[in-house]
């Protein structure tokens, strides 16, 4: 069987593309998803004696899409240090008020900011936009390679979130995995539920940097620690790691990707959509 690195001399041919959208095409639905969102913005911002208050405001929004959006304006507005991911967190709210509130810009100047801009704000809700689908290339991705599994192998079980999700823990695969909360995209199993493989399926659309060493570095430490327990365990589970998208093309990505099979290359498998047919089969999945 050709290894993932056999493909590199012709790698694009190798490469699933996910569509794209054209600007400025999306003006005009992005405008209307999200001019909602900015009229609820200026109610707020009207009845905010500050911008903590605002904050504070916008925490009490019980819809939580609109308030996801809400914190994405205010990040643009008064506070772009602060990360969103940290303001969805209500736990967390206070304490950004605390630690970050003294560079929070002033209520008036984040008034007159918004109001200097039209309503909807077509460059704003162009942002915004490319926050819609976030995520979304990475769901194709995982759905299609479910179908074409199911449809080459349906003797064999596939099991995890086909799009959106919670992540499979290993805890819920083998109770006394020593790293209970390790998350998982998928689990291939045999028609007596015996485990033959542990997947993880991702997306690359740009990558490099340091967002590449951690990448390609959490998959090995991933792999080694399950191989690690198989092996204690005397199991023959196999580990996949489905990857697709430009970013492959990128820096040292393939080679990283190569370097992930040659940990042990009988139990570990990289491959793009387009490798499917041709390099996971039942047979290497079932072999002990």
């Amino acid at each position: 069987m050709k290894s993932f690195a056999d493909y590199k001399k012709d790698a694009p041919n190798w490469i699933t593309m996910a569509n794209g959208e054209f600007y400025p095409d999306i003006l005009q639905d992005a405008c209307e998803l999200y001019k909602p969102v900015l009229v609820t913005f200026g109610q707020l911002l009207k009845s905010s004696e500050s911008s903590v208050r605002l904050l504070q405001q916008i925490t009490d929004v019980k819809q939580g899409w609109m308030r996801v959006q809400l914190y994405r304006v205010f990040r643009k507005y008064v506070s772009p240090q602060t990360p969103v991911e940290m303001l969805k967190k209500k736990s967390m709210i206070p304490m950004v008020c605390e630690k970050y509130g003294k560079n929070f810009r002033t209520i008036d100047r984040v008034q007159a900011a918004f109001d200097s801009r039209p309503l909807p704000d077509e460059a704003l809700c162009a942002v915004l936009w490319e926050y819609k689908d976030r995520g979304q290339k990475g769901y194709d991705l995982t759905e299609r390679f479910f179908n074409m599994f199911q449809t080459s192998m349906p003797n064999l079980v596939i099991e995890g979130p086909v799009r959106a999700g919670a992540d499979i823990q290993m805890q819920t695969v083998f109770e006394d995995y020593p790293n209970p909360t390790r998350p998982v995209d998928f689990v291939i199993k045999d028609h007596k539920g015996r485990v033959l493989a542990i997947g993880l399926a991702r997306y690359d659309g740009d990558r490099g940097g340091a967002q590449e060493d951690d990448r390609t570095g959490g998959y090995s430490n991933c792999a080694k620690e399950i191989l690690g327990y198989t092996k204690q365990h005397k199991l023959s589970t196999k580990v996949i790691f489905v990857n697709d998208g430009p970013g492959l093309l990128l820096g040292s990505m393939w080679n990283d990707y190569s370097n992930l099979e040659k940990i042990d290359p009988a139990k570990v498998m990289v491959l793009t959509l387009r490798m499917f047919n041709e390099r996971l089969t039942a047979k290497w999945l079932t072999k002990k």
